[in-house]
């Protein structure tokens, strides 16, 4: 099952995601009294089967599926093998393949939506950059979690571009800088809920520029699954309802390559995961 948040009539709306239309969700009903990422798989599936109402997707304006984080999101860097490998020398960070995750945050005070012109910011970096990413969404509270219990705690998935100003990274001598310009956080299309799928997810992961295949693996090759994320995450540190945490993103990225493809006005960007869908963003 897939979740999505759309405009219809000028009104916005959470709905269950199928290819042709969406199924909208009553927020009156008590089951959908609170954020989405609380909601009740098994609600959801009653809702489906119940409601008779559909907006089809030709006549609504998807929205990022979240439009906000709780708090700074958290960031897998170098967690795909062949991306470390390209990142090596040319990043201030002299580790080249982790013996623990290297995590760090990334800044948002609003998702870019699916479709949206991303702000460039053209004039404070010549180094933008791409990265597809699958973000974990967390569904419940939870401290020191064991690795056997990690599923439990995630409510679903979803796309997010972690667009980057490497220029910044360098010159900052660490990410968080260079990872947090406005805009620089696009969501979408949908949340895929986790029940929807085998466990852990097993899903083709690409990008595009300009329609050229960049970047192409598959998220069962991180180098620190789901379950060693969330648990060494969570030592001594809440995570709590809302949580999103970027799991990295594999080789391919601008910077990896020689020279450098960044990104240029006007340039398209893809991030595609496997049953999640495709997330286009423009660069102004």
């Amino acid at each position: 099952m897939k979740l999505g948040r759309y405009l219809y009539n000028h009104e916005i709306y959470y709905g269950i995601f199928n290819e042709d239309y969406m199924i909208p969700i009553d927020l009156r009903e008590e089951a959908f009294h609170k954020p989405v990422y609380h909601w009740d798989f098994e609600a959801l599936m009653k809702w489906q089967k119940a409601c008779e109402m559909k907006h089809f997707i030709k006549e609504v304006k998807l929205l990022s599926p979240m439009a906000e984080p709780v708090r700074n999101m958290f960031c897998l860097g170098k967690n795909y093998k062949d991306h470390a490998l390209e990142m090596k020398g040319k990043t201030t960070d002299a580790v080249v393949i982790p013996n623990a995750p290297i995590y760090f945050s990334k800044a948002c005070d609003a998702f870019l939506p699916p479709e949206g012109w991303v702000e460039g910011h053209l004039n404070v970096s010549n180094a933008v950059d791409y990265e597809v990413e699958l973000a974990i969404i967390i569904k419940k509270e939870g401290k020191n979690i064991n690795e056997e219990d990690a599923e439990s705690y995630i409510f679903g998935y979803t796309i997010v571009n972690d667009l980057s100003a490497r220029d910044l990274q360098v010159e900052h001598i660490q990410w968080h800088k260079g990872k947090s310009l406005d805009g620089f956080s696009p969501m979408g299309p949908v949340i895929l809920l986790k029940e929807s799928i085998a466990y852990p997810p097993a899903l083709k992961i690409k990008s595009y520029v300009n329609d050229e295949l960049r970047q192409d693996s598959v998220t069962d090759q991180l180098i620190f699954d789901l379950n060693r994320i969330i648990s060494d995450l969570s030592k001594g540190m809440t995570l709590k309802p809302g949580d999103i945490i970027l799991t990295g993103t594999p080789a391919g990225v601008g910077m990896g390559f020689d020279p450098p493809k960044y990104l240029k006005s006007n340039d398209k960007i893809t991030c595609e995961i496997e049953k999640i869908g495709l997330l286009n963003n423009y660069i102004r």
